[in-house]
């Protein structure tokens, strides 16, 4: 987000991507997703992709858990 303010406020883009190391591509990037929200807004999706990536990741689990158990009770004993 300050990236994109010093843009604003007439930095050069060249310049803020020498200082953070990014490449432009990457900047415009973030400027096409992130143009026009808050702070605020922009922590909210933070915490709703981790969010995300946790219940995918207990899925995943959990998938795995119910095709061990499937393949544990067609073996015959």
């Amino acid at each position: 987000m300050q990236a994109l303010r010093q843009a604003d406020a007439g930095t050069p883009v060249v310049e803020i991507c020498r200082e953070l190391n990014i490449t432009e591509t990457t900047f415009y990037r973030w400027k096409k997703r992130f143009t026009g929200l808050d702070v605020s807004e922009v922590r909210e999706l933070k915490s709703l992709r981790d969010e995300n990536r946790k219940l995918k990741q207990v899925v995943a689990e959990l998938t795995l858990d119910k095709q061990i158990l499937r393949e544990a009770l067609g073996k015959k004993w």
